[in-house]
């Protein structure tokens, strides 16, 4: 028998200057006030962590467009999934059970709230990493459009204002599923721009490898026989 094509991919992208959007830049276009602009530059930027590759649509892009602090950094993660989006997105949104597909998660307890947005949930993560565990809000839970966003407000890690945002939608072939996570976090000091990317980076492209898996795996067994 062949062997079948894969059926999953990922792509990483980062931010740069060519594709962000400076709010203090379009405030300053109408009275050319340089100083003021640069000014506003180093306060907070918003900028939206991917390239015209990833084939977004706009609905969907909008709510991966972040506003980036002085010492932060923004990146996104895109995993392509052979599994329809209803089986992904009833793995995504179990915002009580993240340890499903995120493999450093050791045990979730939800401590406020029964599932809807605002509800608290604290996270233990495996040993050998640089944290013990984090508290962490639900800010968006749309079913309808496939929106989760969630962010870390406490707990004993490195990543102070994490913020995340995961979206699902079909791919372009509409035999499978898109998935796209993006994020904003502090830089930790003693670290740069790049190495909290890489680290970041590959803690949810592990993630979303997991998802892909669970995801095909449950799709093949609900997929009737020929």
């Amino acid at each position: 028998m062949p062997s079948n094509p894969p059926k999953s991919s990922l792509l990483v992208h980062r931010i740069n200057g060519s594709n962000s959007i400076t709010a203090a830049t379009a405030s300053a276009a109408g009275n050319n006030n340089n100083s003021s602009a640069m000014s506003g530059q180093k306060q907070a930027q918003k900028r939206f962590p991917l390239t015209c590759a990833a084939q977004v649509p706009e609905a969907v892009s909008r709510h991966h467009t972040h506003v980036i602090g002085p010492n932060q950094c923004c990146s996104a993660v895109v995993q392509h999934i052979g599994a329809p989006v209803s089986t992904v997105w009833s793995v995504v949104r179990r915002f009580d059970n993240p340890q499903a597909y995120k493999h450093f998660v050791k045990s979730c307890h939800v401590v406020v709230g029964d599932g809807d947005v605002g509800t608290l949930r604290e996270v233990h993560v495996i040993s050998g990493l640089p944290a013990a565990n984090s508290t962490e809000r639900l800010e968006i839970l749309d079913d309808e459009r496939h929106v989760l966003s969630f962010s870390v407000i406490g707990g004993d890690h490195r990543l102070s204002n994490y913020r995340s945002v995961t979206t699902l939608h079909p791919s372009p072939s509409g035999t499978g599923t898109v998935v796209l996570e993006s994020y904003v976090v502090d830089i930790p000091p003693g670290n740069t721009k790049e190495e909290t990317c890489v680290f970041v980076d590959t803690i949810v492209r592990c993630n979303l490898q997991s998802l892909a898996q669970i995801a095909e795996n449950a799709a093949g067994r609900n997929r009737p026989s020929a």
